[in-house]
């Protein structure tokens, strides 16, 4: 007699018994793994966000998401090459496949997530648009700067959150619109505008580096809208939109487990399951994304976790000193959550 196996658990059963294959290169990965380094878009005018330093080696928080791609793939986080690019530089540069990977303060919206062509790695900052202005004009809210001026970056959504604000706070305001970045800054330290707009860790970047004296200058505490910040790759090569999602998750969840720069090798050791899988003890996790079987463990050793990556290049031991806020693990009650390693 034939026996009949309900579809659903015939299924399962072949998801579990079916050994599992090393994942074939994708375009991407196989084109960085021919040149022998990854391609990183990024900004390279912020200090603590992405700026080459007196020695001319990039730094800061997105530039530590690019040394945590090439750790996975290569197991070494300095296969990189950075490409400084504006705002309006950006889109195009990840298009035409200049670039690997974009990891430039690029807000996820959903035209640039459809229209525009990319796929996005998980939110890595919760920021938003934020207001800076000069201590001396005496504001202390948004709705007080009633025909101001304000420097503007074009090409970006913080032209549009400009608009919208003062629109809703039914206010007027004349735009100073600078593509090049230091030269907007210039522009408001100069006084040619009363007001900067950009996202508050950009901001605070402007303060805390370039300011002749920090303490003239103020954010304020309007919130213009909300900026969930992430990496961008093109639609169309799913694997390494793979690679690069399961890299920020890698941050995410080392530091959940405990996991450090400093402890990693002992944390080998551990008997915990879920730890062995996730730095590549045990299982067979890196291969089925096509990187090195010990990705995790390359990433927490050599760049940190998102812990780490925070307090060094944005935090408390960085001159911008930002509050992590929503930018913490779910469970210290922000919103950094990963999904399992199984």
């Amino acid at each position: 007699m034939r026996t009949w196996v309900p579809m659903a658990a015939a299924l399962t059963a072949a998801l579990f018994l079916t050994p599992s294959a090393e994942a074939a290169d994708g375009p991407t990965l196989a084109a960085a793994k021919a040149r022998g380094q990854l391609i990183c878009g990024s900004d390279g005018t912020r200090p603590g966000i992405s700026a080459p330093d007196s020695r001319g080696v990039w730094r800061g928080f997105d530039v530590d998401f690019c040394r945590a791609i090439s750790a996975a793939v290569f197991g070494d986080p300095d296969k990189v090459k950075y490409i400084p690019l504006t705002p309006v530089q950006r889109f195009p540069a990840l298009q035409s496949g200049e670039i690997d990977v974009l990891s430039r303060v690029t807000t996820h919206t959903l035209t640039r997530d459809t229209a525009v062509g990319f796929d996005f790695a998980p939110i890595n900052m919760y920021a938003h648009t934020a207001i800076m202005v000069h201590k001396e004009l005496g504001v202390t809210e948004g709705k007080q700067l009633d025909g101001a001026s304000v420097c503007v970056p074009p090409g970006s959504t913080i032209e549009r959150n400009v608009a919208d604000f003062w629109q809703q706070k039914k206010i007027k305001y004349k735009p100073v619109v600078i593509e090049n970045l230091k030269e907007l800054n210039d522009a408001y330290l100069a006084k040619r505008c009363d007001v900067m707009a950009n996202f508050l860790p950009g901001l605070a970047t402007v303060r805390a580096y370039q300011a002749p004296k920090p303490e003239d200058h103020i954010i304020l505490p309007d919130v213009l809208v909300k900026e969930p910040l992430a990496m961008a790759v093109r639609h169309g090569d799913n694997q390494w939109a793979d690679i690069v999602r399961w890299v920020v998750y890698a941050t995410f969840e080392t530091e959940e487990k405990g996991v450090n720069s400093k402890n990693a090798d002992e944390m080998l050791k551990t008997q915990d399951p879920e730890v062995q899988r996730l730095l590549g003890v045990s299982g067979d996790l890196g291969e089925k994304l096509g990187v090195r079987k010990d990705f995790v463990y390359q990433i927490v050793k050599k760049v940190g976790n998102y812990e780490e990556i925070w307090e060094n290049t944005v935090g408390k031991n960085s001159p911008l000193k930002l509050d992590r806020g929503l930018n913490k693990l779910w469970r210290d009650g922000g919103l950094l959550y990963s999904p399992p390693f199984q």
